[in-house]
């Protein structure tokens, strides 16, 4: 039986995270943030702030989820539970499609209607968001954010901290770098190295 869960981050991203995982029916009872929350939407209880050295979580059996949308500060957090030796675990929507036949990391979210098509292989701390698709084959690295309808093509690698903005669409076989940033709506039809920003339809630099 799953040990009871801390929600970090209350907010935004955090919300849908949060109903997510008591959808899918598991034990979510804390929230961690800097300070308590004026709409406790979950009426989760409050155990402080996991950046404080006394945070009293580190000391408790608790396992964690990763409500938190940037990709760094997301791994970062991450990373810190892993230091005290928590567990972070994945939250998957019921409604989501997954292959049978394919290789999920740690401390992921994948939200409502996504689908993740055969051999694709998702790393720690990602986002895949509503309605996104992977295809098969596909290498997604670890903390990459995946928006709301994005459609990543089969045989698609993605290095580590990218986003894949929303309605984007990534052709069959590319590559594309780490800490990667493409706009909403792009269309990737070439690779792209580390540390881009890359708009439009073909998508180019910026």
């Amino acid at each position: 039986m799953l040990s009871d869960i801390v929600l970090i981050g209350y907010s935004g991203h955090g919300l849908v995270v949060g109903e997510t995982a008591i959808e899918a029916g598991m034990p979510l009872k804390f929230y961690a943030e800097k300070k308590p929350v004026e709409n406790n939407l979950f009426e989760l209880d409050y155990l402080g702030f996991e950046g404080d050295d006394n945070f009293e979580g580190w000391s408790k059996p608790l396992v964690y989820i990763l409500g938190i949308g940037d990709n760094h500060i997301r791994n970062a957090v991450a990373l810190r539970a892993r230091q005290y030796n928590k567990l972070v675990v994945n939250v998957i929507s019921l409604s989501a499609n997954l292959s049978r036949h394919i290789d999920i990391g740690l401390g992921n979210f994948i939200a409502k209607n996504v689908v993740i098509n055969t051999k694709a292989k998702l790393g720690d701390y990602c986002i895949l968001n509503t309605g996104c698709i992977i295809e098969h084959e596909c290498n997604l690295g670890n903390a990459v954010h995946v928006a709301p309808g994005a459609v990543i093509a089969g045989n698609v690698s993605i290095g580590d901290f990218s986003f894949v903005g929303a309605n984007a669409v990534v052709k069959q076989g590319i590559k594309i770098g780490n800490n990667v940033t493409i706009g909403a709506g792009s269309v990737i039809i070439k690779d792209i190295p580390d540390n881009q920003t890359i708009v439009g339809n073909p998508g180019k630099a910026i």
